[in-house]
């Protein structure tokens, strides 16, 4: 998404806002002992709350003190994209995006890259390319960007912006879709290579409304991916909503029909026209429909400042041009605090635990667990990594000592509480010689001790 103006065309939707499914209309109460800032509220629940940052505004002493004081993640508003970036051929530009980067990294801040490949904001001697040049450019500046920041990015958006609007599903009809059908895919396997820590995510607009096309041929080709092994953490829901494009009534059904395939769900460019209580009412429903999906880790929203918002003749974010707290500000506090229940806590532990395979011509293999912890709950991580043999299967074994298992996503369970089986599914059964793969699962309880064991099947 640009800063300066609009790149995109909102679709309307005729949607009927308060429901069920998104939340209720009216402000949560204040929780005792609630948290005070929009990260600290986000973090009980085991999420993050960002904000797009320019780097042009890092002069500015009360937009840095919100900053600061506010959030947990960053996103760069236009200083990773490939203009800035690669300003000319093999001539890579990081000065602005660096600003952003060590910011953030001084205040303990995570980074959200944005964006490696996109057919908007394009250097001028990219736009000039075609057929295997530009393939091959594209995917030089997927891997010197991502290499260049490799361990310090928490996701990136490896492709931003790539189906069409309206109902064909289609790809949009630029020149990196002229290269190949398969151009996605490559810029996603070009970006593991170079920066294998981080999450990768496809990331878009106008894909809210779960009954819209393009919703669907998202979801498609997510899907495809997942079942093909091709490497995506994350899907982006750019989320820009006015009275045209207001919230739509499934919007939580589709956070959770992406988190079903097996991929983290982030809300990444939030912002919402208006004023008052409608705007403060619209915030808490997109903050609430995030807060019921288990696998929705995080939101962003695109700006601090009305004044600062791409939009701004909207007044679209949580904070006025003199950098007050909005209504919608309260809104989005009190719905993360009565999420996170009171007295807010947050760890995060990793235990890994090492079982050798019985069957040598299946490979070892190792589990490791993050967890997020809050009062009475958790999201476990487990990342099941190959030894030095391809696995073809893979059983993992947690214990949980107290309370039960929740939901969980991207393998088999057998059991609720104490030991727990999991085994792969489908799609995550192969894993190469020194590879790994993820799944995860929401619980009651602390989630202490889990214990990981792996073996090959």
């Amino acid at each position: 998404m640009r800063l300066t103006s609009k790149s995109v065309t909102l679709i309307p939707i005729i949607a009927t806002v308060a429901t069920a499914a998104i939340g209720a209309t009216l402000i949560a109460p204040p929780v005792a002992n609630a948290a005070t800032t929009l990260a600290a509220a986000a973090q009980q629940s085991g999420r993050y709350f960002g904000t797009a940052v320019a780097a042009n505004r890092l002069s500015d002493s009360t937009y840095v003190g919100i900053l600061n004081r506010e959030f947990d993640m960053v996103t760069a508003e236009n200083e990773m994209k490939m203009d800035a970036t690669e300003p000319a051929q093999n001539r890579f530009n990081y000065g602005n995006a660096d600003r952003i980067v060590n910011h953030a990294r001084g205040q303990g801040k995570r980074i959200r890259g944005h964006a490696l490949a996109w057919h908007s904001q394009q250097p001028a001697w990219m736009q000039s390319m075609s057929g295997t040049t530009l393939r091959n450019a594209m995917l030089n500046h997927v891997t010197q960007v991502a290499t260049y920041y490799r361990g310090k990015i928490y996701a990136w958006d490896v492709v931003n912006e790539a189906f069409a609007d309206g109902s064909s599903g289609a790809r949009r009809d630029s020149n990196l879709q002229r290269t190949g059908n398969d151009w996605i895919e490559a810029a996603f396997r070009a970006a593991r290579a170079a920066d294998p820590g981080a999450k990768l995510c496809y990331n878009d607009y106008n894909t809210d409304d779960w009954t819209h096309a393009k919703t669907q041929a998202v979801y498609r080709m997510v899907q495809d991916f997942k079942s093909r092994g091709v490497p995506i953490d994350c899907v982006g829901l750019q989320s820009h909503f006015n009275n045209n494009s207001p919230v739509p009534s499934n919007y939580q059904t589709t956070l959770q029909n992406f988190a079903n395939l097996g991929v983290d769900v982030q809300i990444t460019e939030l912002d919402i026209e208006g004023s008052g209580s409608t705007q403060a009412q619209n915030y808490q429903r997109v903050t609430q429909a995030c807060l019921n999906v288990a696998r929705c880790t995080g939101i962003t929203v695109w700006g601090i400042r009305d004044t600062d918002s791409w939009r701004a003749s909207g007044t679209p974010l949580l904070f006025d041009g003199n950098g007050n707290k909005k209504a919608a500000y309260n809104s989005t506090l009190a719905a993360l605090n009565a999420a996170g229940g009171p007295g807010p806590t947050t760890t995060t532990t990793t235990t890994t635990t090492t079982t050798t395979s019985n069957d040598p011509g299946n490979g070892a293999c190792t589990a490791t667990v993050s967890l997020n912890q809050w009062n009475e709950g958790f999201v476990a991580t487990v990342k099941v990594t190959a030894g030095s043999s391809a696995l073809r299967g893979w059983t993992v074994t947690t214990t949980l000592s107290d309370g039960t298992v929740t939901g969980s996503w991207s393998a088999n369970r057998s059991g609720n509480s104490g030991s727990v089986t999991w085994t792969n599914v489908d799609y995550n059964a192969e894993v190469p010689a020194g590879g790994s793969t993820e799944f995860g699962f929401q619980g009651s309880g602390s989630g202490a001790e889990l214990n990981p064991t792996c073996s090959a099947r």
